[in-house]
């Protein structure tokens, strides 16, 4: 696995108010689906339902209890990238938390906690593109 974050998802518990807080600092927000997004240098801020996160990453039974609120991810060039990723996660002693799948909006990943119980997605989005350093790149989602 590569040295590299692509999304930090911070669970919060109104998306409106965190977004208006953001922008407020001066960072431009993208909303799709929910979930906002915000280019940050290299690599994406995201702001999505503190219980949709938990859910999302196998975590907990969708009440968030227990559950740190901030979930960071590795995106790759290719779904088996994915799967050998979770893989050697697993090796190394993480818990593979939901497993590899396509997920409702089309993009294949998996997620694991570390030793820590903090969680990772690992995620093949075709739609995000990658630099060739690795950096994340957003698309222009056509909202504001």
């Amino acid at each position: 696995m590569e040295q590299r974050i692509s999304l930090v998802t911070l669970g919060v518990s109104d998306v409106a108010r965190s977004r208006a807080f953001y922008e407020a600092l001066g960072w431009r927000g993208q909303e799709v689906e929910e979930t906002v997004f915000f280019q940050a240098g290299g690599l994406a801020l995201v702001l999505w339902g503190r219980d949709k996160l938990a859910r999302d990453c196998g975590l907990t039974d969708g009440t968030g209890a227990g559950f740190g609120g901030i979930a960071l991810a590795h995106n790759v060039a290719s779904d088996a990238e994915v799967d050998a990723l979770l893989t050697a996660a697993e090796g190394a002693g993480a818990t593979v938390t939901k497993a590899a799948a396509t997920n409702a909006v089309g993009f294949y990943s998996g997620c694991f906690a570390d030793p820590d119980g903090h969680a990772w997605e690992i995620a093949h989005n075709p739609g995000f593109a990658l630099a060739a350093d690795g950096a994340l790149i957003l698309p222009d989602f056509g909202t504001s």
